[in-house]
């Protein structure tokens, strides 16, 4: 673990603008075609068929997808919608941006070779262009890690990569959706300067598919459940590196798999409050003493998303793709 057994990662350039840890303002993906999508259900044990029309599954989605915009724009996060593309493709996982796409603070927008030929077709860029430009970003390039049609050296943006922004640190799991090489290339290409790669499973054994679902780290607080990570050496190895810098929650697997306590985010309201956004079913599945200290690093932002939780396999983490783009100087 780590990139000590590879000089080849060592940082491009160390003169690269400080990025902030919490973003202001954040994409999400109307989730016009949601659905089960039978393509990433291979590896994604949180998908679940619902026994209900597919109609009724998307219009729950958007309900719940209209209500989470409006609950952040209320607590002064900025949300940029990125609507249906007029080409009528269907996208049943649009709803998770954060895969395809990242920003950084020197302007870069960074797409990502995805697992699925469906998730492939998410990569909407040059819509997404037009409107973080739109509303006063600035875009200095757009960088493609790895080719578009890459099958093999794949790595699905923040559902794989976990960032500690200010120390130059990736936390990643080794899963069919974040290759190595993939992953120690783009650390290179960032100028990151430690790679904790580490091997996890389940409570059943299976590799979690995405690292943001069993951990998160924020500017001053980390979750994590330490228990996935099987082999001993690495899992020291992590809470220690985590330990040395955030508070940090532990979470058991049954947080992970029945209440995605994992995949939460802390964000930033325009005004610099912290703000700790995740859905109901994770707050509720944290313990009191848990959400004691969750409020001590931000103001809890609760969103009911029961719908695209069951389906999509994923929570509110997985909607939020942070913007970390320098704004336009007039």
């Amino acid at each position: 673990m780590g990139n000590q057994n590879l000089p080849w990662v060592a940082p491009l350039s160390l003169t690269r603008p400080p990025q902030a840890q919490l973003a202001r303002a954040v994409v999400m993906v109307r989730p016009v075609d949601f659905a089960f999508n039978e393509q990433t259900g291979a590896d994604n044990v949180f998908q679940h068929r619902l026994n209900l029309p597919p109609a009724a599954v998307t219009a729950q989605a958007m309900a719940e997808f209209d209500a989470m915009v409006q609950r952040l724009q209320q607590y002064g996060l900025q949300v940029m919608v990125l609507e249906k593309s007029p080409d009528g493709i269907a996208t049943p996982d649009a709803v998770f941006p954060n895969n395809w796409f990242s920003t950084s603070a020197d302007g870069s927008l960074h797409i990502y070779p995805m697992h699925t030929p469906n998730r492939r077709q998410e990569r909407r860029v040059e819509e997404l262009a037009r409107l973080l430009l739109g509303h006063g970003y600035q875009i200095n390039q757009i960088s493609w890690v790895g080719h578009p049609w890459e099958e093999e050296l794949i790595l699905e943006g923040t559902g794989v990569m976990i960032f500690d922004h200010a120390r130059r640190r990736v936390y990643a799991a080794r899963s069919q959706r974040c290759h190595p090489l993939a992953l120690y290339r783009y650390a290179r290409l960032r100028g990151l300067e430690d790679v904790q790669l580490f091997d996890t499973a389940d409570s059943h054994g299976v590799p979690i598919y995405h690292s943001n679902v069993m951990m998160s780290v924020g500017q001053d607080i980390a979750v994590i459940c330490a228990d996935s990570l099987y082999q001993p050496e690495q899992r020291q190895q992590v809470l220690a590196t985590l330990e040395s810098t955030h508070e940090v929650i532990r979470i058991s697997h049954q947080q992970v798999e029945q209440h995605f306590c994992g995949n939460i985010l802390q964000l930033a309201a325009q005004d610099g409050t912290p703000l700790l956004a995740m859905s109901q079913r994770a707050w509720e599945g944290f313990t009191p003493a848990q959400r004691r200290v969750l409020e001590r690093h931000g103001q809890p932002v609760v969103n009911p998303i029961p719908t695209i939780e069951a389906v999509g396999g994923g929570s509110c983490r997985c909607m939020l793709a942070e913007i970390f783009l320098p704004r336009v100087e007039h």
